[in-house]
């Protein structure tokens, strides 16, 4: 009876193109974030390894800011705060969904919303990455750098061929843990609306009024995902370690 009830409330065409609609948004802002925090994440934990000062203590305000403060308000900030100092026309062209026509393809604009929670996301996770690279960095023993100095190396092919590789390699399953969070947090832009897993759930079971098997559902989508992303970092860093071997 309770299986019976689930098919036919939550298996009917119309509920299964809602929850996969959804599940597309989420993997696209949690791709788009992972790929921009990890760029970023790189860019201010080489910034970190600074001989300036003031750079070093930026970064360390910034990953402080971001990393001390829940992920909710920050969206907040980003949809209300931001989203009303920018001029009303750029608010009204985005509302619009503009879209590029290149012959055959159509590239639609995201959403106002989907942009600011992607921002949101992208600033609070790059704060995180960050840490995890520069832990990477510093777990790399400083002889090897004396090494390749005294081979000859330049400061820049000493970092990009000794320290990188290896703290990649150190930082990378640090890296995985932070990029199934960032799915976990893309749940929360649903308080912004954005139309991805959760807030398409909550539709799902306004409608159907089946709490239990509407978030059974959800819940073992997400977790389906997450050991997606867990199965292949761990594939990839036994590649890694092999590679690292030879």
């Amino acid at each position: 009876m309770f299986f019976q009830e689930m098919s036919e409330q939550l298996l009917a065409p119309r509920y299964l193109g809602w929850l996969w609609d959804g599940f597309i948004v989420t993997i696209m802002i949690s791709f788009l974030t992972i790929l921009f925090s990890t760029i970023f994440g790189f860019l201010l934990a080489i910034l970190s390894q600074s001989q300036y000062r003031v750079i070093r203590i930026l970064i360390r305000c910034y990953n402080g800011i971001f990393r001390y403060s829940p992920l909710l308000p920050q969206l907040f900030f980003w949809y209300f705060g931001i989203g009303n100092i920018l001029p009303l026309e750029f608010k009204l062209w985005l509302f619009d969904e503009p879209a590029i026509d290149l012959g055959y393809l159509r590239i639609t604009m995201p959403s106002f919303e989907f942009i600011m929670g992607l921002t949101g996301l992208t600033f609070y996770s790059t704060a995180f990455i960050a840490e995890e690279f520069r832990a990477g960095m510093q777990g790399v023993k400083q002889g090897q750098l004396s090494a390749a100095f005294a081979l000859g190396l330049s400061h820049w092919q000493s970092f990009r061929f000794i320290i990188l590789p290896q703290a990649w390699q150190i930082s990378f399953p640090a890296l995985v843990g932070q990029y199934m969070n960032i799915i976990k947090n893309s749940s929360l832009t649903m308080a912004i609306g954005v139309l991805e897993l959760s807030y398409v759930s909550q539709q799902i079971e306004t409608e159907t009024l089946k709490t239990f098997q509407d978030y059974a559902y959800t819940t073992m989508i997400y977790i389906m995902a997450i050991i997606m992303v867990g199965t292949f970092g761990n594939f990839y860093h036994q590649r890694l370690l092999e590679k690292g071997k030879r």
